[in-house]
């Protein structure tokens, strides 16, 4: 995948990739390493949403969410990850974008909104494969 033209040399390796609109499957990539590099977990989250610490019942419903009071340690960590992912998406985008997601509560909400703005459904991608091969 080839670089947006005049991308500036020595990018942070601490800060993410930012995102103005332009060059998303660029960006998309760039996120995804950075992301993976900074906790491989995170990805997980953003891809299949957040952990929600659940109880287990005796009766229907047999499970249900816990309040914060009763998180663990470990429940608290883990809901901690989605917000980490969620600082580091917000963080990689400009304000135009920010506008976009503004009412988006998880990470994985986040990259699905920013990837149906700018590659469209699997519906419409599948549509744009079977044009292009059918063009060849």
């Amino acid at each position: 995948m080839a670089a947006p033209p005049n991308i500036e040399e020595g990018q942070s390796t601490y800060q993410p990739p930012r995102f103005n609109g332009k060059y998303y499957g660029w960006w998309k990539t760039r996120m995804h390493d950075f992301i993976m590099a900074e906790d491989y977990e995170l990805w997980d989250i953003i891809c299949n949403g957040p952990y929600v610490p659940t109880k287990v019942l005796e009766e229907l419903p047999f499970s249900m969410a816990k309040t914060s009071k009763e998180y663990t340690d470990a429940d608290k960590k883990a809901v901690e990850k989605n917000f980490h992912a969620t600082k580091i998406l917000v963080c990689g985008i400009g304000p135009e974008e920010y506008n976009r997601i503004s009412a988006c509560d998880t990470a994985n909400e986040i990259w699905e909104a920013l990837q149906i703005a700018h590659e469209g459904t699997t519906q419409v991608k599948q549509s744009k494969i079977d044009i292009l091969t059918t063009e060849c």
